[in-house]
């Protein structure tokens, strides 16, 4: 008998700005990564104001979902997806991300996109932003630093909420918040990137700005969850947070505190305000230390306790370890880097694979909340190479979603409330961090590639019928 529940939500998930594709189709407006150009693990991508006629940016056709959502979401059914997360592209709905009525065309397309999923049988799990604040308001008000983002970031979820109430349940506001906590969180979620242009990454970092626009991004996402809870009370509203697992790399006691500072800052930061409606114990500390100066407005802290989230939902790839010393071995990762794990063997793109860490994750997670869980993203970037067959043959990916899903059954023994799986990038799509389709994570191979060239056409891959298998026995099959 499987220890998952039986009404357990399996399925996959992608983003609007890396696989829809058709940027300026039906009226739609451009995006901050849709000013970003293409890169690779070792070609950082850029971020531009205007288009340059020689620069590919990948976000511009993608992998054409928009195109192709029916043949796509048919493939997911035929897996057996329970749920579906994706996202919608704010500019889609409000081009500028001013405007004061929405665009119809887009919003017809979400209901073209959820009708089908409910045809085949699937609930669409929906971010509401997710890496594409309208290139608009970046340029205008320098992003989330300006709090009159907070009320354009209302007007696009109460177009939305009205209009697909009843064609979405779930809800999560804004995807891995607590990038704001790190600089590059400047280009992904806060936009605060006013008149950059350069290598997307190295935009110049004000931690003063950059803790404010993530306050202010708290507070939308707060008034969001009120709004949904008292208008829509058949909503359940989650967040989304990047999980950083961190280890001390020795028993070192100032290497076992500098590994609690990087979760405090990394994940509790974030998680604490969304779940518990409070800033933690330590940021305090943490603002004083760092020069940061907090603007809050008369209401924000009864607000903020108010709009707590109903359910928790986190990225989880890989972990990392910390230390005080000088001679720990550098690793890269997702989102945040640190020393390597002498235990752990990596990925093509260095990222350590820690199925163990994703079980001590979910303890750590749900002993500190106590509200449902749900792993939304989680999965193995890999180079797949078609075989003499013409197919891939991607045993890599389903050893390492295997031991994942292994461990996330563990927790549940341990009692964790966990609700549902969705393996990142189910389909192939545009890397976030690099801008590279190379970079691949689907059970469906997309025929595109990093020159932008390629059919477009669908494959599947061997994953893709173990994953069947997976959700057709819950969870208890995994061979």
């Amino acid at each position: 008998m499987s220890v998952f529940r039986d009404d357990f939500l399996w399925g996959g998930a992608c983003a609007a700005n890396q696989f829809e594709g058709a940027w300026d189709v039906d009226g739609k407006g451009d995006s901050v990564p849709d000013h970003c150009t293409n890169g690779s693990h070792t070609s950082p991508k850029r971020i531009t104001e205007a288009f340059e006629p020689d620069a590919l940016y990948p976000s511009h056709e993608a992998i054409d979902f928009y195109h192709h959502y029916e043949e796509d979401i048919a493939l997911f059914a035929e897996m057996g997806f329970k749920v579906f997360r994706t996202s919608i592209n704010w500019t889609r709905i409000f081009p500028t991300g001013e405007e004061t009525e929405p665009n119809e065309a887009g919003l017809a397309f979400y209901d073209r996109v959820f009708d089908c999923c409910k045809r085949h049988g699937i609930e669409p799990l929906v971010t509401i932003s997710h890496y594409e604040l309208p290139y608009a308001l970046a340029k205008k008000y320098n992003g989330w630093a300006d709090r009159r983002l907070v009320g354009y970031y209302m007007n696009y979820c109460k177009a939305i909420f009205e209009r697909y109430k009843d064609k979405v349940k779930y809800w999560l506001t804004f995807n891995e918040i607590n990038a704001g906590t790190m600089r590059f969180g400047s280009i992904l979620s806060l936009g605060t990137c006013q008149g950059y242009t350069g290598v997307a990454f190295e935009v110049p970092d004000d931690i003063q700005t950059r803790y404010q626009a993530l306050h202010h991004q708290f507070v939308a996402s707060a008034e969001a969850v009120v709004y949904a809870h008292e208008h829509y009370p058949q909503f359940k509203m989650g967040n989304m947070i990047a999980f950083s697992a961190a280890y001390p790399l020795t028993c070192d006691p100032n290497d076992v505190v500098a590994a609690q500072q990087q979760m405090d800052n990394m994940d509790w930061y974030c998680g604490d305000v969304q779940c518990l409606g409070e800033y933690p114990y330590f940021a305090k500390r943490f603002w004083a230390e760092n020069g940061i100066q907090l603007r809050m407005e008369p209401g924000d802290e009864e607000l903020l306790k108010k709009g707590v989230v109903d359910f928790y939902t986190f990225s989880y790839y890989m972990s990392t370890c910390i230390t005080t010393h000088t001679d720990g071995q550098a690793i890269e990762g997702n989102l945040v880097g640190g020393a390597k794990n002498p235990y752990l063997k990596a990925s093509d793109w260095g990222w350590q694979i820690d199925p163990v860490g994703l079980r001590w994750s979910l303890d750590q997670i749900y002993a500190r909340y106590r509200i449902p869980l749900m792993v939304v993203e989680n999965g193995l970037g890999a180079f797949d190479e078609k075989g003499p067959d013409g197919k891939i043959h991607d045993s890599y990916r389903i050893d390492y979603l295997r031991a994942h899903i292994q461990q996330m059954a563990e927790a549940v023994k341990d009692g964790v409330d966990l609700m549902g799986y969705t393996p990142w990038g189910c389909i192939d799509l545009v890397s976030a961090s690099t801008g590279e389709m190379a970079k691949r994570y689907g059970f469906i191979y997309v025929n595109k590639f990093d020159d932008g060239t390629g059919d477009l056409s669908r494959e599947r891959k061997d994953s893709f019928y173990w994953y069947q298998k997976v959700i057709a026995t819950n969870g208890e099959e995994l061979d």
